[in-house]
């Protein structure tokens, strides 16, 4: 059995970004947990009783900092340096899209904390493949 190790979580003021001209604050809370290395949850809380969540790829958003990555459902590009510290998310569902401006020393923090708990490239080494393997492989 494997050492369980603590999850990160972090609450982010971000704007709904609706036009040009106008945007809305929205909360995020970000999460990561070791026992799912790979991804981040990040719930928005809007106006109803349960979040919305979403299940982000730690790199994908490590990679967002940097350039623009991602693409279909999620997007992720970096506006730093172009006089905009910020990193915008554009997330694509049935039911519409969302485009996200999130200050980019937000992301970038959360992202140092959750590489201090599991350094990229060790996620593997935290997944129990034989629990895994178990679920995918019929019971007879």
């Amino acid at each position: 059995m494997k050492k369980s190790l603590k999850a990160v979580e972090r609450r982010v003021a971000v704007q709904l970004v609706v036009s040009h001209a106008c945007s809305l604050p929205l909360c995020v809370r970000l999460r990561y947990e070791p026992a799912d290395p790979y991804v981040v949850r990040a719930a928005f809380f809007v106006d109803c009783d349960e979040p919305v969540e979403w299940v982000l790829g730690r790199d994908l958003l490590a990679d967002g900092l940097e350039g623009s990555a991602g693409h279909a459902d999620v997007r992720i590009w970096s506006a730093a340096g172009r006089g905009d510290e910020s990193i915008y998310i554009a997330l694509a569902s049935s039911a519409g899209t969302a485009l996200l401006k999130v200050p980019v020393q937000d992301i970038s923090s959360f992202l140092e904390d959750t590489e201090a708990l599991v350094p990229r490239g060790t996620e593997s080494g935290l997944i129990d493949w034989d629990a895994e393997l178990a679920h995918l492989l019929p019971h007879g």
